[in-house]
Order: structure tokens, then C-alpha cells, then sequence
């Protein structure tokens, strides 16, 4: 497995593992331990599911997806065989003999209760369950607010321009209006003096 880690992790992804132990004992049933129940990742991130389990008989392993649109199977198999990945995760999960599961480039999507689900060839079963919250990555944040500064910025710069221009407009009106003003003004003055 450790082989097999290093040439996933070597691929420039960053893991966030979630650990489940389960250990099978002949006569004792199933015991599930799930040390971390909540996990944050975010965008983009390649999520590890793992599991350990010690048993004389080759357990059933099932990992199901929960979320406010249903319960959708990801995989079920027993170790040393083939696993039957359901055709929603056929490209972005990788299954272990022991029992784990990785999940490529989860999204928010993703987020949910992930539950699994060992059983035994005895019959008798355990399963615990993980919530993932999957947000989206800070500087995505970031830039939309710098796009919607630098919006502003331009309508402020527009509206400063055209503040500038009726100002000019305004002044040369006025500057027309006071020479024809004058103008009337002297005519009238000029008009009294020829009176007189």
C-alpha cells in the first residue's frame, strides 16, 4: 500500500486522510472504530478513506454516499477482488485490499455523510459514519471581490468623467450666457445714452 500511496501523493495532491479501523474477530462480530467524524476539505482535494480490519473470514466492504438528494452507493467489494464502483465515482475513486478508498478532486458536491459498512461472511455487520464539508477555495472569494472592486473603480471613474464634462458644459453655458448678458447690457446702456 505504501507503493501504491507514494505514486498517488507524488502526483502533486494533497490527501486528507480519514481513519477507520475495522477489526473482524471470529466470534466477535464486527467493531467498527472512526476516530475523526467530521472532516473539512476543500476544492480540488484528493480525500482518503481509510480503513483497517483483521478477520479470519473475507469481509464485504461498502462505502455509500448520504445527501439531501439521496443515498447513492460508491463501491462494494471484498478485498482481493474486483470492486463494483458505481458509475457516478467510476473515474474518481481507487480502491485498496485493505478495505480503503481515495476520492479524486472532491467538489462541494461532495459534501455529505459517507457511511460504511463491513460485514462478515457470519452475517453480522458494523457501520460508522463520516461527514465531509467541502468548501470552495479562498482565493476564488478573493477574486470575485477584486473583479467587483475593479467594477466599481471603472464606474466610479465614469462617473467622475461625466461629473467633469457637465461641469465644462455648464461653465461655457454660463460664460455664454454672461457675454450675451453684457452684451444686452451694454446695448441698453448705449440705447439710454443716445436717448438722453
Amino acid at each position: 500500500m505504501h507503493d501504491t500511496y507514494k505514486a498517488l501523493t507524488g502526483a502533486n495532491r494533497t490527501c486528507v486522510f480519514l481513519s477507520v479501523i475495522v477489526n473482524c474477530e471470529c466470534g466477535q462480530g464486527v467493531s467498527l472504530y472512526i476516530p475523526q467524524s467530521a472532516i473539512n476539505a476543500t476544492v480540488e482535494e484528493d480525500i482518503l478513506l481509510s480503513v483497517e480490519y483483521s478477520c479470519h473470514g473475507i469481509p464485504t466492504i461498502e462505502w455509500k454516499y448520504t445527501s439531501t438528494w439521496g443515498v447513492q452507493r460508491i463501491v462494494e467489494w471484498k478485498p482481493g477482488t474486483q470492486a463494483n464502483i458505481s458509475q457516478s465515482h467510476k473515474d474518481r475513486v481507487c480502491t485498496f485490499d485493505n478495505g480503503s478508498i481515495q476520492l479524486f478532486s472532491v467538489g462541494v458536491r461532495d459534501s455529505g455523510y459517507y457511511v460504511i459498512t463491513v460485514t462478515e461472511r457470519l452475517g453480522s455487520s458494523q457501520f460508522g459514519t463520516i461527514v465531509l464539508h467541502v468548501s470552495e477555495i479562498l482565493y476564488e472569494d478573493l477574486h470575485f471581490v477584486a473583479v467587483f472592486l475593479a467594477f466599481l473603480a471603472a464606474v466610479a471613474a465614469v462617473l467622475i468623467s461625466l461629473m467633469w464634462v457637465c461641469n465644462k458644459c455648464a461653465y461655457k453655458f454660463q460664460r455664454k450666457r454672461r457675454h450675451k448678458l453684457k452684451e444686452s447690457t451694454t446695448e441698453e446702456i448705449e440705447l439710454q445714452d443716445v436717448e438722453c
